[in-house]
Formats: structure tokens, sequence, C-alpha cells
């Protein structure tokens, strides 16, 4: 077999049906549009019109919701946290609060509070005030000889 012998199985293709090419086609003049109307006219594109149906994207369930009211947190990891204890920026003797992380710059702005999480190593004896936490954080923040005082829980967790 040769490249110029390849040939298509009869029937795979098909070829295109050229409009408004005289009467004697079968499709000349109108081009099989009809007579008049918005759809008989160049540059029309009714998408996602069903004839004055309700269109099936109104027609399907909506899922998912953005609570507008949702509180939007600073998240620090204790391994952070460990890093910036260990490079002296942050004095672990005294109690850091969120304000202390904010002036070391261990967080960027306090959004409606910072949140601690317990990815990473974490070994000082430390006194926190944040405004949330999860578990296994404060349970590592005890582990470690130290307090995590969550000052105003937020409303949903």
């Amino acid at each position: 077999m040769r490249l110029n012998e390849l040939r298509d199985n009869p029937g795979a293709t098909k070829k295109a049906k050229r409009v408004g090419r005289g009467p004697g086609s079968g499709t000349g003049k109108t081009a099989g549009r009809g007579m008049k109307g918005q759809k008989s006219r160049s540059g029309v594109a009714i998408k996602g019109f069903e004839g004055g149906q309700m269109p099936l994207y109104q027609r399907l369930p909506k899922r998912g919701f953005n609570k507008p009211n949702r509180k939007k947190f600073a998240v620090l990891n204790l391994g952070i946290l460990q890093k910036f204890i260990d490079a002296k920026t942050l004095d672990a003797k005294k109690a850091i609060t969120e304000d202390v992380l904010v002036e070391a710059g261990v967080v960027r702005r306090k959004l409606d509070g910072v949140r601690i999480l317990a990815k990473g190593e974490f070994s000082a004896k430390v006194k926190l005030e944040v405004t949330g936490a999860s578990a296994s954080a404060m349970e590592a923040v005890e582990k470690a000889g130290g307090t995590l005082t969550v000052t105003s829980a937020p409303a949903a967790e």
C-alpha cells in the first residue's frame, strides 16, 4: 500500500451543500432560508433561543452560593511562625497578638482576623492570641508548652 492509494471509506465524507447557486440546484434564490424574517438575513445568531420556550440554561437548576458576609482570614501556618521566632523577628517571651504579627511582617494584613493552621513543625513556647485556629494547631501549641487563645470565634465554622 502506498500513500496515493489511501482512500476514506465510502460514505465517510459528504460534500458540502452549495446553496444559492441558481434555480436548477434546488437550493437557489433564498438558499433554503425561506422568505423574509430575522433568520433569513445574514449575521443572525440566536444562541440559546428556543422559539419562546424557556431556554435550557434557564430550565436547569442552579448550584452554589457565595455568602455575602463571609469572613476572610489571614492564614498562618505554625511552621512559618516557628521560622520567624527562630530568626528572632518575633519575641517568643512576649504575647504574640495579631497586631504584633502584622508589625513583624509575618502576615500582610489582618483582614477579618488571623487563623492559625497546624502545617509544619512547631517547638516554641509562646502565648498566642488570634481570631481563629484549627484544633490540630491548638494541640501542637499546647504540646510545645505554649498557650493559644482564640479571641472571638467566627460565626460559622
